[in-house]
């Protein structure tokens, strides 16, 4: 698929009704680019656009995106909520388990544990389960991801297309954002050629599964050693320093229409979306 210019019109980019940083960049790239570009009200699509013939792209956050790919009869593209176990170990430098909220909460060693979907309860290092929320508070069966604890002193969000890294930036360093005081997303001396080997050796490596498209956020430790923290949908991920325009070209691949949906595609439809697909 060609990159989008001023002279590609084919895309509609919407956006949710909530106006972020990072959907007023995404908004001011459509708008140098010529490329439409919508707010979406109240998550609801005005009809004209439903039959948009354009490729749509949708930026927002997850239940804002799936409300509008179930009006629109799209499939939207993500790694599997699993994803992270079924990574080669050597590309973690941790064990990694998928299990449920409920098994968890039985485990008595320390350890960093996240909901394997959504935002449910903060994800952070536990001093054992049973510290984790009650069960009058969360379900017991909601899947979670239980991992040996890592203290990343840098996190890099690459954006990937076809395996290939389209845009990346720091976002977290030394236990804060990664901003500088003038607004920018810096690397330092050698971060930005370290990430990118590392990231680079994932993304060649057959044995890592990945969509067509998608976030992969890798950090480095204070002992100097570089691992996966995970990856994400990138119709939803922030993009820190990231070249908006990359992240639309990116997202573009993500989202497709349910009709021409391939066995390909097929592993990587949201798991809210399969059941329509």
């Amino acid at each position: 698929m060609s990159e989008p210019g001023k002279e590609d019109r084919s895309i509609t980019v919407l956006l949710g009704p909530r106006a972020t940083d990072d959907s007023v960049a995404i908004w001011r790239v459509c708008v140098a680019n010529q490329w439409p570009v919508h707010r979406i009200q109240a998550w609801r699509v005005p009809e004209e656009l439903r039959s948009c013939p354009n490729s749509i792209i949708i930026y927002g956050e997850p239940l804002f995106a799936e409300a509008v790919a179930d009006q629109m009869d799209l499939a939207l593209l993500e790694p599997s909520i699993d994803w992270l176990t079924t990574v080669p170990q050597k590309y973690l430098s941790r064990q990694i388990e998928f299990m449920t909220l409920g098994s968890a909460r039985l485990l008595d060693s320390p350890a960093f544990v996240k909901p394997a979907d959504g935002k449910i309860f903060e994800p952070r290092v536990y001093a054992s389960g049973s510290d984790l929320p009650s069960e009058e508070q969360v379900d017991q069966d909601i899947p979670v991801l239980r991992s040996g604890i890592m203290d990343f002193r840098l996190e890099v969000r690459c954006f990937v297309l076809g395996r290939r890294i389209m845009t990346m930036s720091p976002y977290w360093r030394e236990g804060e954002l990664a901003r500088s005081a003038d607004d920018q997303w810096p690397f330092f001396l050698r971060e930005e050629t370290e990430a990118r080997t590392f990231a680079e050796s994932i993304l060649s490596d057959a044995d890592v599964p990945f969509p067509p498209a998608c976030t992969l956020d890798i950090g480095k430790t204070t002992d100097g050693i570089w691992a996966i923290i995970e990856s994400n949908p990138c119709w939803g991920a922030g993009l820190y320093g990231c070249d908006p325009s990359q992240v639309l070209r990116t997202i573009r691949s993500s989202i497709v229409p349910t009709s021409e949906v391939t066995a390909a595609h097929r592993p990587w439809i949201s798991k809210r979306r399969s059941a329509s697909a």
